[in-house]
């Protein structure tokens, strides 16, 4: 797959193209991918995608703050794991959100990507205010020579699979489901940063983690069984989210993870935590005796479900 940043410059025969933001690149979007690729295939054109950095909110809301399952970087990596010929990368802007739906058909599809067949997911729309639909467009596309086509969505146990489906199923601690949705396991990079060191004293020192991607979304408060990439090495670990409600009477969350078999010096490096499931909800304890025996009983979980 090839990155396209500069679409002033970009030439090719004719595109086979969809539209999104993509985030997560997940079974509900390989289910659409799947069949650009086809209908390119199928109509001697190349498979392309069109998806936008930042996140359109961002620009529209300065006050939204999203909660992205991946950052842009990771999303091409992922990607690039499929069998597309472009992903094209606009820059969302104010200039570009008030494009209604036919200039934007005229002016980006038909002349700057030579767009030939347009496939629009179930629910997708785009132009100012996304006011116009799936009828406008192939309206549009009938006098742009732009075949237009909608897919159905992508359902699985009776739901449809989409991103915010999958933010739920994290923000909720549903690991193991939003794993499966996703088709990979869902993980978040950090760096590690001076922390208030209480773990150390019951036995269980913890690096303390700024999210790389301040936009990520995180898990549900609570105990995680987790791997931890430091590097060349990869450890079973227990994170843990959460205000520390029984040393720290709250106050503001942290993210904190205990890595099993290791002894060094972290600060500064940035760690890649992979969700595997969820031990158990944030607890507070009358004492720290409880707390500790309780950590005992996590690593066990953990250990369990990591070493089978």
């Amino acid at each position: 797959m090839e990155l396209i940043k500069d679409i002033e410059n970009f030439k090719n025969n004719g595109l086979a193209l969809t539209i999104g933001f993509f985030d997560g690149v997940h079974a509900g979007h390989r289910f659409l991918i799947r069949q650009v690729e086809e209908i390119a295939a199928k109509e001697g054109l190349k498979s392309a995608i069109l998806t936008f950095d930042p996140h359109p909110r961002l620009v529209l809301d300065e006050a939204y703050k999203p909660r992205l399952l991946n950052s842009f970087s990771e999303k091409v990596e992922l990607l690039n794991k499929l069998p597309l010929d472009y992903c094209i990368q606009l820059n969302f802007t104010h200039e570009f959100a008030n494009y209604p739906a036919y200039e934007f058909m005229r002016e980006i599809l038909q002349k700057k990507l030579n767009v030939k067949h347009l496939i629009i997911g179930y629910d997708h729309r785009f132009g100012k205010n996304r006011e116009e639909g799936f009828d406008e467009y192939c309206q549009y596309g009938t006098k742009l020579g732009i075949k237009v086509s909608r897919v159905q969505p992508y359902e699985e146990n009776g739901f449809k699979i989409s991103s915010s489906f999958i933010r739920r199923l994290l923000i909720s601690g549903d690991i193991k489901s939003a794993n499966h949705y996703l088709g990979y396991p869902f993980s978040f990079k950090g760096v590690v940063v001076e922390g208030f060191k209480l773990g150390r004293k019951f036995g269980f020192p913890t690096a303390n983690l700024r999210l790389s991607f301040e936009y990520k979304c995180v898990p549900d408060a609570g105990v995680y069984a987790v791997w931890v990439n430091a590097g060349q090495a990869t450890y079973g670990g227990m994170l843990y989210i959460g205000n520390r409600p029984t040393v720290a009477n709250g106050g503001e969350p942290s993210i904190e993870v205990n890595l099993f078999d290791f002894e060094g010096d972290l600060y500064g490096k940035e760690l890649t935590i992979t969700f595997v499931d969820k031990i158990r909800n944030q607890q507070k304890f009358q004492h720290v005796e409880l707390l500790k025996e309780q950590l005992n009983s996590d690593k066990q979980a953990v250990k369990k479900i990591l070493f089978p």
